[in-house]
């Protein structure tokens, strides 16, 4: 895994809520996460010619929690070439200045767009001191509030009639693994009152269209009251947002087509998301790029690059910014074919150059 170590220091360093590591000589490497609005963030590194610091460790702890990756290979420090340093440097640039969503906006868009299924935790009463785990099926309401309908034979059911605290974990609808956004709400669910009910079946049916079991008489409407949030982007890029925040957020609307969005370039225009790749990032020549994501603000893309200082493969996530904001669909295509068309600009301008040095 020594050759996922660039890219993992160099993910670490673009994202702003990501405010300390270490690299020292057992090469044990630490990083500890905070929310993005730390006061006095702070991050330091010392990378000596080797590219690592013989003598020192540098530290910088903030608030949050930490994570831990630990090299399986002892004494195996990562050498890296001037080169790919100065490639992190303008990576680390573009990211941290790329646009993106606000948390709670993308929090609300991560769960208004979801699958509608999700892993509902409760204290079990049947297996005191243990939690109970269940994918259970939800809709959120027009505050971002899971709606759930449960029967009473249920064991998720059960646990909650005896301790309504719970938490439910949802992942992005293009959720594949540990690079794609998740999100944990925690609070306390409370049953419906019968004026809700009727609003309740409407949205509930609409993003499970075929819940036949909603009119059962033995199954009992009920809610998240949303009480405290965790979300993970992908990567480097954790912490957590206010429910209040959370709640006054809308969804972003163009995330709702960006799939379709998505799965169009990959299949078809995949050698013009790599062009883009490199015009935004001077250096960053990738042999394969697949958008994950498209919101109206950029999109997420998942880049596979060989280092010319190693022959394994990395993989990482890159934001790539749209020039503005995107109105809707049709508006999201000419900004892309804008893009497309800059990038190939850029890459026929770099091929000249190229030539003309040759030449001469």
């Amino acid at each position: 895994m020594m050759f996922l170590r660039p890219l993992l220091l160099l993910a670490l360093l673009h994202e702003k809520q990501v405010n300390s590591f270490v690299v020292s000589p057992n090469q044990f490497l630490t990083f500890r996460s905070g929310t993005e609005n730390n006061a006095g963030e702070e991050s330091t590194t010392k990378v000596s010619e080797n590219n690592v610091e013989e003598e020192s460790t540098t530290k910088v702890v903030a608030q949050g929690g930490g994570h831990d990756i630990r090299s399986e290979v002892k004494d195996a420090a990562p050498k890296m070439d001037p080169e790919e340093m100065k490639l992190m440097g303008r990576f680390q640039k573009h990211q941290k200045n790329a646009a993106k969503l606000d948390w709670p906006t993308d929090v609300r868009t991560l769960i208004e767009y979801s699958t509608g299924f999700a892993v509902m935790s409760t204290n079990s009463k049947s297996d005191a001191g243990y939690p109970g785990g269940s994918v259970v099926g939800f809709a959120p309401d027009s505050n971002g509030e899971p709606l759930f309908i449960f029967s009473s034979m249920s064991s998720h059911t059960q646990d909650l009639n005896k301790d309504p605290k719970c938490s439910l974990t949802v992942t992005a609808k293009e959720f594949k693994g540990a690079a794609d956004g998740r999100v944990n709400l925690m609070g306390t669910v409370e049953k419906l009152s019968d004026d809700e009910l009727d609003t309740a079946r409407e949205i509930y049916l609409k993003k499970h269209p075929g819940a036949f079991w909603v009119t059962f008489g033995d199954f009992t409407w009920y809610r998240l009251k949303v009480e405290k949030i965790r979300f993970v982007g992908g990567f480097a890029r954790a912490g957590s947002v206010k429910a209040a925040e959370y709640k006054e957020a809308s969804p972003d609307s163009i995330s709702e087509v960006g799939m379709f969005i998505a799965q169009h370039m990959n299949d078809d225009h995949q050698s013009a998301t790599i062009a883009m790749v490199a015009s935004e990032i001077e250096g960053m020549d990738v042999s394969e790029a697949v958008i994950t994501s498209v919101d109206s603000l950029g999109m997420y893309v998942k880049c596979t690059r060989t280092p010319k200082s190693s022959d394994q493969p990395q993989q990482f996530k890159l934001r790539i910014p749209f020039p503005r904001p995107a109105e809707d669909r049709k508006d999201v295509k000419n900004i892309i074919v804008q893009m497309t068309q800059s990038a190939a600009a850029a890459a026929n301008k770099k091929e000249a150059v190229t030539a003309d040095k040759e030449e001469s």
